[in-house]
């Protein structure tokens, strides 16, 4: 039913990739003979062709981000040009190109709807390729796709290693005094009969002294290294500036911001750029209101010359003072296993969507796997990594495996995922503990994860995640994290690990009424993000002085406060350098709209389990995967437009 994950002859992988290919060559010349090409000879196996290849190499690529070694380097920079290759190589097939505009132009009024939005997509998708272009400029394209790849993925490999090479060891118990206790246990070590204490740039010991350590010179040291990391990345992002530009020119687009919206829902540049204009200024003021609060209460410790590397230790200390909410206080109500089988209850309950724990091989002991079920049938697979590890890429995020599609034998391919996250570790005498903010990441990476497992489209290239516009993927994410601050929902799996008490409803209270805190700052953050990534892309900046002085400028309209000179935080931007939104950074805050005012409607309902409603969002959005544009599947769940008010009202910026 499901493919086992299997690497057991990873070093092998480049020969079995490379028969794989070739057979897939041949099998795809043997289509191209068949004399009367129809969407059931020809599209429909073509499809099946692309999938087994990707069956293939996910788990190879996805290795090296959770396990990474010098092994599955080395397997990767030898697939990597490989696969580059082979697929610029389709992508630029004209006979291919021409058999699918000649299927679409015979039997559009005989296909389903579904099957023309592949046909749509796949036809969009070689014109964006070049498969209309001479040999050469085919050829140029062919190298600057594999050149982009590596250096995206060198981009990563520098980021990872910079993480794992610094470390600041602390043997003063006055700097570690406020750091909570279950912080300081993963940092404590002895040496030469000394208690010391070690932090390193990993997100939970970062996180755990930034916000925490008493020491503002350590603060700054752990923040300075942070936000140094990498500089050789700074090369690195000039090469691909100049790689996409030249890329996007052969194409025949003005610039890579221009060709990135070709497979948006948003229409123009302009477009997005107002969109996010409209919303940094709307939220500035009241930024720069919530950072005179931080920069007050710093003032009563004696601290005159805010810093960026203060943010997060006066802010948390704000939030205390505000909300009395003391985050290392949750962390015994949301042990992982708990959060886990509390959440998939919710599910369950809204969804009609079971969890089954399976006895099958995965990556590391602690990566847990579950089939999911509906009316006593298995639909779907997911492989859930929570802990944080030094051979494991930064961040959380979903990858998909396989697509629920109906292959050409009968059969139905069930499809599978991955989450990956970077929570606290267990340790043999305390288990993982979470922060409420990462139950927040779990919910927001399995909305990803069942909007691709979900699904019920029977064509592989538009089920689940696949052919959904980049600037709405976020949409189902965003939608099911608001039903993390929900009271009923946090009862049902907030439960102190050791005693089995349930959050009492005033601490779950200060949870909810702290949602928004500092919700101006993160939005206007958002929107440098966003701006500063759309902009980089809609001319040529050739230096990183050029770079920097952008970023400087969309700090200088929006930022509520700009952070010191030495901070290159453009060097760690893997989502814009090492991952898919180039020129699509403003997907989340775009999609965040659709997020919103979905939520809303649950909240105007009355109730959060409302499942006739929750049932019906399954329907028309997650069931639907890629087969029509969100902004059509939104409309058929609400009956109506998206507004931008519900995002700022949720937000708490406009009442």
């Amino acid at each position: 039913m499901f493919k086992e994950f299997n690497l057991e002859n990873l070093e092998d992988s480049k020969n079995q990739l490379e028969q794989l290919l070739t057979s897939s060559r041949k099998e795809t010349n043997n289509l191209l003979e068949i004399e009367n090409k129809t969407y059931k000879n020809f599209v429909t196996p073509y499809q099946e062709i692309g999938e087994s290849i990707s069956d293939f190499v996910t788990p190879i690529f996805h290795i090296d981000s959770v396990k990474n070694s010098e092994t599955t380097r080395k397997v990767h920079e030898e697939c990597l040009p490989i696969i580059s290759k082979y697929e610029t190589e389709i992508s630029q097939n004209d006979n291919i190109y021409r058999a699918l505009k000649d299927i679409q132009s015979k039997e559009k009024s005989t296909l389903t709807f579904i099957q023309n939005k592949v046909l749509e997509n796949e036809i969009r998708d070689f014109k964006l390729s070049g498969s209309h272009l001479d040999d050469n400029k085919k050829k140029r394209l062919e190298e600057l796709n594999l050149t982009l790849s590596e250096l995206s993925h060198k981009f990563s490999q520098n980021l990872l290693d910079a993480t794992n090479a610094f470390e600041m060891i602390i043997d003063n118990e006055e700097d570690v005094k406020e750091i909570p206790a279950s912080d300081l246990e993963l940092a404590k070590f002895e040496e030469e009969g000394i208690t010391k204490y070690k932090f390193s740039l990993q997100i939970p010991s970062y996180l755990a002294y930034i916000t925490y350590g008493t020491s503002r010179e350590k603060r700054e040291e752990l923040y300075k290294a942070y936000c140094t990391r990498a500089p050789e990345n700074g090369k690195i992002i000039e090469e691909i500036l100049t790689l996409k530009n030249e890329k996007v020119k052969i194409l025949g687009f003005d610039s890579y911001s221009q060709y990135s919206i070709e497979t948006k829902m948003a229409k123009t540049e302009d477009e997005v750029i107002s969109f996010l204009e409209e919303l940094g200024h709307k939220g500035k003021d009241k930024a720069k209101e919530e950072l005179e609060e931080i920069k007050a209460i710093a003032k009563e410790d004696g601290v005159n010359d805010f810093r960026s590397s203060d943010m997060a230790y006066y802010s948390e200390k704000l939030k205390k003072a505000k909300y009395d909410l003391d985050e290392e206080y949750y962390r015994p109500y949301f042990e992982q296993e708990s959060v886990l089988n509390g959440f998939f209850n919710f599910l369950d309950q809204i969804f009609d969507v079971k969890f089954t724990l399976a006895n099958t091989p995965a990556w590391d002991e602690k990566v847990r796997v579950y089939d999911l079920s509906s009316k006593n049938k298995t639909i779907a697979r997911i492989y859930i990594d929570l802990e944080a590890r030094s051979d494991k890429r930064g961040g959380a995020w979903m990858n998909n495996w396989h697509s629920h599609f109906d292959k050409s034998n009968g059969e139905t391919q069930l499809p599978t995922a991955y989450i990956v996250c970077n929570f606290p570790q267990s340790t043999d005498t305390t288990p993982s503990l979470l922060r409420h903010s990462d139950v927040v990441t779990l919910f927001h990476e399995m909305g990803h994860a069942l909007h691709h497992l979900l699904s019920e489209v029977k064509e592989p290239y538009v089920s689940g995640i696949a052919g959904v516009a980049w600037d709405t993927v976020e949409f189902p994410s965003q939608f099911l994290e608001y039903f993390s601050y929900d009271k009923e929902v946090l009862k049902l799996f907030a439960k102190h690990y050791e005693t089995g008490e349930v959050l009492d409803d005033a601490a779950i209270n200060r949870i909810i009424n702290a949602k928004n805190f500092q919700s101006s700052l993160a939005m206007v953050r958002q929107i440098e993000f966003a701006l500063f990534d759309f902009k980089l892309y809609q001319k040529l900046y050739k230096t990183e002085d050029d770079v920097q002085e952008l970023l400087d400028s969309v700090r200088q309209e929006f930022a509520a406060m700009t952070p010191p000179s030495y901070n290159k935080f453009q060097n760690g931007f893997s989502h814009i350098f090492a991952g898919g939104y180039s020129a699509g950074y403003y997907s989340y805050k775009w999609a965040e709209v659709l997020s919103a005012d979905a939520f809303y409607m649950f909240i105007d309902s009355e109730n959060i389990f409302n499942k006739k409603l929750a049932l019906k969002y399954k329907a028309a959005v997650l069931a639907q995967g890629g087969s029509k544009n969100m902004d059509e599947l939104f409309y058929e769940f609400a009956q109506r437009e998206p507004s931008v008010d519900s995002l700022l009202k949720i937000d708490g910026i406009i009442s």
